[in-house]
């Protein structure tokens, strides 16, 4: 008979307390996660806030300036305008070569002249084409009557391809023909027509014209009176005269090619003779100098530096023997003894206007003349 015997009971596991736990320091994990992962979400949260700082004003700015404005408080853009000089310029050769077309247009040119003046694709012209031409075409005035318009007057030399023949006189008549002669004088005589251009701005930044009606025939600009000049009266150039020969050596060098033209200018002054050379040979006839009045004959030169302007009147001999008059407004300067020029001027200087002297006012002292 087997004996029953009972087991003592398995021990159970025993639970392991907080202090029982270890944690391996040395591997750099807590609960998952890495101390250097914990960094770089640290990192990324202080950029985070950064940028929403930075970006925030930026942002409120830019959703400020996209609200669409009220339609009332659109400003209008105004088209760029071409440059007045401009403008003007091409006003005048637009103008230049709309009349030369008018000119030689006859009947069936009327799309010649619409590219200029669109309306006249429907005028009634008469005569056969290229009748007549217009010579010497240049512009004369140039006035802007009104915004981007301008009226330009073109002078022109009318000729005709098929002149009318000369009437005869009989034979022992004497009379003028007052017909023939005013033909006569109508065909020298130069013509004048003013055109009125309208300039406006055109695609590519260019500037685009177009006549506002057909050439008006106007008459010719009316002369006026020359201006008094800073020189005395024309006197004649004397060989013995010092300026004579500063002048006459300089406008050999320049106007023949005779010897350097360096050696006549004063320093500073620069000059290029003209080339090919226009002329064999020159004589300077006269001369008129400034703030000279007496005929007395002159040998000495000034002190240095001393600066004097005169017009020369001279006759050059060109390539075909024929001499031809010139005029030229000179600046000389006094430069150890001799003359030098210092400047060919643009054009001959007027006198000064004197300022009426009040009564019992010191009158002003003339400068010291020499010789």
């Amino acid at each position: 008979m087997k004996t029953l015997t009972r087991r003592p009971p398995k021990p159970a596991e025993p639970l392991h307390s907080d202090e029982d736990r270890t944690v391996d320091e040395g591997s750099g994990e807590l609960a998952g996660w890495s101390t250097g992962a914990r960094a770089n979400t640290s990192s990324l949260i202080r950029f985070g806030i950064w940028a929403l700082l930075i970006l925030g004003p930026v942002l409120g700015l830019a959703a400020f300036l996209s609200v669409p404005r009220p339609l009332g408080s659109a400003q209008p853009q105004s088209a760029p305008t071409a440059p007045p000089a401009a403008g003007s310029q091409g006003a005048a050769g637009f103008a230049q070569l709309f009349v030369a077309a008018y000119l030689s247009a006859g009947e069936g040119d009327q799309t010649k002249l619409s590219a200029y003046y669109p309306p006249a694709a429907g005028l009634r012209l008469e005569g056969a084409s290229q009748r007549r031409t217009g010579e010497q075409l240049t512009v004369i005035r140039l006035r802007q009557t009104a915004r981007d318009v301008w009226a330009v007057t073109v002078a022109a030399r009318i000729t005709s391809a098929h002149p009318a023949p000369t009437p005869s006189i009989p034979a022992g008549e004497d009379r003028p023909d007052p017909k023939a002669d005013a033909a006569a004088a109508a065909t020298a005589a130069f013509h004048y027509f003013q055109v009125p251009v309208a300039t406006a701005p055109a695609p590519g930044g260019a500037t685009g014209y177009v006549a506002l009606a057909m050439p008006a025939e106007v008459a010719a600009p009316p002369r006026i009176t020359a201006p008094a000049l800073a020189y005395g009266p024309l006197r004649p150039a004397l060989p013995s005269d010092p300026r004579t020969q500063a002048v006459t050596q300089f406008l050999n060098a320049y106007l023949t090619g005779a010897g350097g033209l360096d050696r006549y200018l004063s320093p500073g002054t620069q000059l290029i003779a003209i080339s090919p050379v226009p002329y064999t040979e020159l004589a300077v006839d006269q001369l008129a100098v400034e703030g000279e009045s007496g005929g007395e004959p002159v040998t000495g030169v000034p002190a240095d530096g001393t600066r004097l302007r005169l017009m020369v009147q001279l006759r050059a001999r060109s390539q075909d023997g024929i001499r031809i008059p010139l005029t030229y407004a000179l600046t000389l300067s006094a430069r150890a003894g001799r003359w030098e020029i210092a400047a060919l001027d643009g054009a001959p200087t007027p006198a000064r206007i004197q300022p009426t002297t009040p009564p019992g006012a010191p009158s002003a002292t003339p400068s010291a003349s020499w010789s």
